[in-house]
């Protein structure tokens, strides 16, 4: 069974069962968090919370009984010299594989902070280690003469391509050292460290079933596989699932996590003793050939210990007269009227583009049948950002403080949004621009490009036709009376979504404006 373990003193039941889960697991899922800064500083933030996901074995005669149990550590409860041997020892050990996600600049954080409670040298070095990234490009198809591309996903996006599931980065920005942790945190945390112990038994399945590991895996049997989160969508008692995940998908607001996830399991009290090396930290087989091929390790030199300072060059006057103003002088509160007000020649209809910095919101503002569209490129330029708004008579919505300095020239058409989760700055907007938002316009339009649905739903029949060649519709929908809705514009079909996500986001707004 899986669960969370909150662990912040050295004398606690949790902290025992931590010592015997890194004692028996030979898998390790590692991820931190931290406050973010906001401003550079000349030291290395400090690390708030430790995640450890383990896999421990099931008994002899119970191969099915693998627990999976996530550990937060909490770093601002514990003594760290209490906690600092054990963890360096797990970031060394042999017989253990580390996963992670970009876990080198974590582990410079880390080493940081506990060299600044006297837990000296700190972490240097995480062996063997496996990047979450590395898993991800190996399990890709391989095409002849296609190369792979290089650019690096997100771990939100791997989690959706490899276990099916949307993987919320809503919590990211929370402030960390606030305590006590909501239960909203500590759960976004936990599934953080522990979808990367799943994301490797995808790849483990693949390299039995197809033979990729460095040695042939001819005639190897893995009697317990467990494929985890992705297992969800395959079996059949489960299938009734889809449809919430579907819409989860859709909407980025539901988190796909196991029900029992976040349970506690009672933990003993009595002291866990090590095991022999013989006895301890077994890797099977395709483990241990994994490790063998695909393994690597963190190295910290001298200059990643010392925070790296911007050292950019005040640019040159040009000659031109410059824009003086602070960026947070104007611009930071809204002074409309809006570009589609009707006294100023608008239609009436509210209209936003969000950038990238708040590219989450416009999904949100769609879900609730506001037009929201998002930058025509990726990497925008101020002056792209500027041009769209003028042209498509929207009002810009970011959380960058520069661009402030160009609302002389969009005529307030740009507003600064405060709030860091997407669901406050939904309420956010809504309030600023005195939006009305009615029952019938909530999930009317497609929260994938923005475009309007069909004005009456599709049947079954119709859906399946209509979904040919450019989407699949699962079978355990076929002998439910459900209403399909199609996006005019992108042709994207969405199902039992419409009353269950009304209620959701209802009662999400209500919530938030209290």
């Amino acid at each position: 069974m899986e669960s969370i373990h909150l662990v912040s003193s050295p004398d606690s039941p949790e902290f025992n069962h931590l010592t015997r889960a890194l004692t028996h697991s030979s898998v390790i899922g590692l991820d931190a968090e931290w406050k973010p800064i906001r401003t550079h500083q000349s030291t290395f933030p400090t690390v708030s919370l430790l995640q450890i996901a383990c896999q421990l074995p099931g008994d002899d005669d119970d191969d099915s009984s693998v627990e999976s149990p996530v550990f937060l550590i909490d770093l601002a409860s514990i003594p760290l010299q209490s906690i600092y041997q054990l963890i360096r020892d797990a970031f060394v050990s042999p017989n253990i594989l580390k996963l992670g996600f970009r876990f080198k600049q974590d582990l410079v954080y880390l080493s940081s902070t506990f060299c600044a409670h006297d837990c000296e040298p700190g972490f240097d070095r995480v062996e063997p280690f496996l990047d979450i990234t590395s898993i991800y490009i190996n399990l890709q198809p391989k095409q002849p003469g296609r190369r792979l591309s290089k650019q690096t996903k997100s771990l939100a996006t791997i989690c959706q391509e490899v276990l099916g599931i949307p993987l919320s980065k809503e919590l990211q920005c929370s402030d960390w050292s606030q305590r006590p942790l909501t239960e909203e945190q500590m759960q976004y945390a936990a599934v953080d460290a522990y979808c990367l112990i799943h994301i490797l038994e995808v790849f483990k399945s693949k390299a039995v079933t197809e033979g990729n590991s460095v040695e042939s895996t001819t005639g190897l049997q893995l009697y317990h596989l467990d494929l985890g989160l992705k297992q969800i969508f395959d079996t059949q008692q489960n299938s009734n699932k889809m449809c919430g995940i579907k819409f989860g998908e859709a909407l980025e607001m539901v988190q796909a996590i196991p029900p029992d996830f976040c349970k506690t399991v009672p933990i003993s009290d009595e002291e866990v003793t090590a095991l022999p090396p013989d006895q301890a930290n077994r890797m099977d087989y395709v483990l241990s050939q994994i490790v063998r091929k695909y393994g690597d390790k963190i190295l910290l030199s001298e200059s990643d210990r010392k925070p790296k300072i911007s050292r950019k060059k005040a640019k040159k006057s040009s000659g031109r007269v410059a824009n003086t103003r602070s960026p947070t002088e104007g611009g930071e509160e809204w002074q409309g009227p809006p570009p589609w007000d009707a006294t100023s020649g608008g239609d009436g209809c509210p209209k936003f583009l969000c950038d990238v910095m708040v590219e989450g919101l416009a999904k949100h503002l769609r879900c609730v049948g506001i037009d929201a569209a998002v930058p025509y490129s990726k990497k925008p330029e101020s002056r792209d950002l500027i041009e769209q708004a003028c042209k498509e008579k929207r009002v810009l919505l970011t959380r960058d403080a520069k661009l402030l300095r160009h609302d002389y020239l969009l005529k307030n058409q740009i507003y600064r949004v405060k709030s860091l989760l997407k669901n406050d700055q939904l309420v956010e907007v809504i309030e600023t621009f005195q939006l009305e938002i009615s029952e019938d316009q909530l999930m009317s339009r497609c929260t994938k490009c923005n475009g309007k649905f069909i004005q009456k739903p599709l049947t079954t029949e119709e859906a399946v036709e209509a979904a040919k060649g450019f989407q699949v519709i699962p079978n355990c929908l076929f002998n439910k009376n459900l209403e399909f809705w199609q996006c005019m514009d992108c042709k994207q079909l969405y199902w039992e979504w419409r009353e269950l996500n009304t209620a959701m986001l209802c009662k999400s707004l209500s919530m938030s404006a209290s």
